[in-house]
């Protein structure tokens, strides 16, 4: 089997991939996007390093780097054209591009019937500004984000009063969500875990602030799903599949009624927090996911 592990910093996480690939018996090997590419003058037309000229039979995207339009939309192309090719993705492109994209993310969670907060998406500072000043006048608060952003950052909270960024600020384009307030020196929320379509793990995270991320500070304990809150395993795998992942780390808030919200999705999530606070092997996890069922490879048992 020739698996590439598509990530430009390995790090934790791309070793404990690797580990896991290992224990079942395939030496699994890092790949940057910023060496792949087309080359038509082949037969694949593909190009991804690393294989002796050949594709993987498999690609697990870790990470996709930052860069300009164009880098991105080649990378991208690069993950589009590997399914075009039968290879397992593993995120494919389009759900990296649907999840990366946060209207579009809150868009299918509406269209599928899955909860998630009131959410309006702009780029006309007038329809923003209404939007807010219709809000907080109504007694709402609402979190503008980035449309594309990750870890928490770039977050802000707007109470009645307080004026819109201007456009500069959100690169032209305005994410606004209702903010749901979970109390006052209380800020929680949920990351659970979604592969394939099993919950496999879940923490309940809490923030230092009201942005539970434990980037930004936040700590995590561990959830059981089965006999404590099963409700969120529900709702985490029908967000996952409404965006089409293979994997998913998915982020639950809850209202004081009790019912519980999907704010984000991620379809390169980091575990590595969760791991702290969850037995099994959450790379293990994942890749016994890719080979069995997407690549239908029976498993080895588990090498020393």
């Amino acid at each position: 089997m020739r698996i590439a592990i598509m990530t430009d910093t390995p790090g934790w996480h791309g070793r404990e991939l690797k580990r896991a690939f290992k224990a079942r018996g395939i030496d699994a090997r890092y790949v940057n996007f910023n060496v792949c590419g087309f080359d038509l003058a082949q037969p694949s037309g593909i190009v991804v390093p690393g294989f002796a000229g050949a594709l993987p039979h498999a690609a697990f995207v870790r990470a996709i780097p930052g860069g300009s339009f164009e880098q991105v939309t080649l990378r991208l192309g690069v993950l589009h054209a590997l399914r075009e090719a039968n290879i397992a993705v593993y995120n494919d492109a389009r759900a990296i591009e649907r999840c990366v994209d946060k209207s579009m993310t809150t868009f299918l969670l509406q269209r599928a019937g899955v909860p998630t907060l009131p959410t309006w998406v702009t780029e006309d500072t007038a329809t923003a500004r209404a939007v807010l000043m219709r809000e907080t006048s109504a007694g709402h608060q609402l979190v503008m984000k980035p449309l594309f952003g990750s870890q928490g950052t770039g977050l802000r909270r707007l109470s009645a009063g307080d004026a819109l960024p201007p456009p500069e600020e959100c690169n032209g384009v305005y994410y606004l969500q209702r903010y749901l307030d979970t109390g006052e020196g209380r800020w929680h929320d949920f990351r659970v875990f979604v592969i394939g379509d099993q919950a496999v793990a879940a923490m309940l995270r809490r923030g230092k602030t009201w942005i539970s991320n434990i980037a930004q500070g936040a700590s995590g304990e561990a959830v059981d799903l089965d006999n404590a809150l099963p409700e969120l395993s529900e709702l985490a795998i029908a967000a996952t599949r409404a965006i089409g992942m293979d994997y998913a780390g998915v982020d639950l808030i809850r209202a004081a009624d009790g019912t519980y919200y999907v704010v984000e999705i991620n379809s390169i999530p980091a575990w590595q927090a969760l791991q702290r606070v969850t037995k099994p092997s959450i790379a293990q996890l994942l890749v016994d996911d890719l080979l069995l069922r997407r690549l239908a490879q029976p498993l080895r048992s588990i090498s020393a």
